[in-house]
């Protein structure tokens, strides 16, 4: 792999601030990082006056893209959408599944884990494992999930969900700690190396505290799917903005999450413990129009998604649109980029070698213009977006 100096950079530091920089990249990885005028020789040279530098974005919850649905996808459907992600700068992703009969998760799963085994061989959004949303949830807080599918927790449940056979590979599941065996749930997750997420609930207090003791220490598209806030009923969302230790993901497309309610989530969990996710679906990027997705109808209207119950059924952004809502509202770059790289790398366990722009850390970056569009999409130092 020839070497890459990238100059004229404005990069978003672990220093909580913009650095003018130059990053010298070997070797698939962040090689040394110093001053602009020190002089540096590579096989390669690209100049980035004028963009800002962050480390690659990590989406979490996405479902599908440009007509791709992690549900029904071979391989080949992945990697294209995994190259549309890079394009928009997100350069590790969790395939996301609704509920669905396990004979199809099988399916998914063997598509995912030849992704897996093979996404090395060319620069794209990297797969680093599976979300399983909502199989363990409220049936009162379905949203756009079919509660045909829905499990309780008896002991074997999560035994018999497929799991991807690819070296360190992340299993995520969104749950509902009030369900059938919720707590227990919690603990059969933890003792198998899986993330467990508190989502599509509306459980009281009392049940959060003992999922959090048994280690659930992350919340699912924060405000959405949940029992709001009420001077009287502290519900999930009070609960969550009142535990410090707990982290939260949210979907910032203006459409979920009114603008002035993700500012309220950032002022009180602060930039420590909001992710930002893009809960997408197979439309984004295609525009407007009338799609089937789970196998209902599904209207995207002026970028806002509704089935035919009147859910909104997932969003049709990407972690860019996220990136720059975000900023729009006046947090400051380096806030943006701890939540949308570094605390999903941290979640995901992978922080040692993604989410931020350090030293040995992998070459996963993303230049973004004055206007915010992505410029230059790296993954592990290869270029996966950009005409250099």
């Amino acid at each position: 792999m020839e070497s890459l100096l990238l100059k004229n950079v404005t990069a978003i530091l672990p220093s909580e601030k913009a650095e003018n920089v130059s990053l010298f990249i070997k070797n698939g990885k962040i090689a040394e990082i110093s001053p602009q005028n020190q002089a540096c020789s590579a096989d390669k040279t690209i100049d980035l006056s004028g963009a800002t530098v962050f480390a690659g974005f990590i989406d979490i919850h996405i479902h599908g893209a440009v007509g791709v649905d992690a549900m029904t996808a071979e391989t080949d459907d992945l990697r294209k959408m995994a190259k549309f992600l890079a394009a928009k700068g997100t350069t590790a992703w969790l395939p996301t599944f609704v509920p669905d009969a396990d004979e199809n998760y099988r399916k998914s799963i063997d598509a995912i884990d030849e992704l897996m085994n093979t996404q090395s061989v060319e620069p794209a959004a990297q797969a680093l494992g599976v979300h399983y949303e909502g199989v363990f949830a409220n049936e009162k807080m379905c949203g756009a999930l079919r509660p045909e599918f829905f499990k309780k927790f008896t002991g074997d449940e999560v035994a018999g969900l497929p799991k991807l056979r690819a070296e360190n590979a992340v299993h995520l599941t969104t749950f509902a700690p009030e369900i059938e065996g919720g707590v227990e749930l919690v603990k059969e997750l933890i003792k198998r190396g899986w993330i467990a997420s508190i989502g599509h609930t509306k459980s009281d207090a009392e049940t959060l505290g003992k999922a959090f003791a048994a280690g659930a220490r992350h919340m699912t598209h924060f405000f959405n799917a949940m029992s709001g806030l009420h001077h009287r009923e502290v519900g999930v969302v009070g609960w969550g903005l009142t535990n410090e230790k707990v982290t939260c993901d949210i979907i910032a497309d203006g459409v979920h999450v009114h603008p002035q309610m993700l500012k309220l989530a950032h002022r009180v969990k602060t930039s420590e413990n909001l992710l930002l996710i893009s809960d997408a679906v197979s439309p984004t990027g295609l525009g407007d129009g009338d799609y089937e997705i789970w196998n209902e109808k599904v209207s995207v209207v002026k970028g806002r998604t509704q089935n035919e119950r009147g859910s909104i059924a997932g969003s049709v952004i990407t972690l860019l649109e996220a990136v720059n809502k975000m900023l729009s509202l006046g947090i400051a770059e380096t806030e943006v980029s701890r939540m949308a790289s570094l605390n999903p790398a941290k979640l995901l366990g992978v922080e040692k070698t993604r989410g931020s722009i350090e030293t040995g850390k992998r070459a996963d970056l993303v230049a973004l213009d004055e206007r915010g569009n992505v410029k230059l999409c790296l993954t592990a130092g290869d270029v996966a977006f950009g005409d250099f």
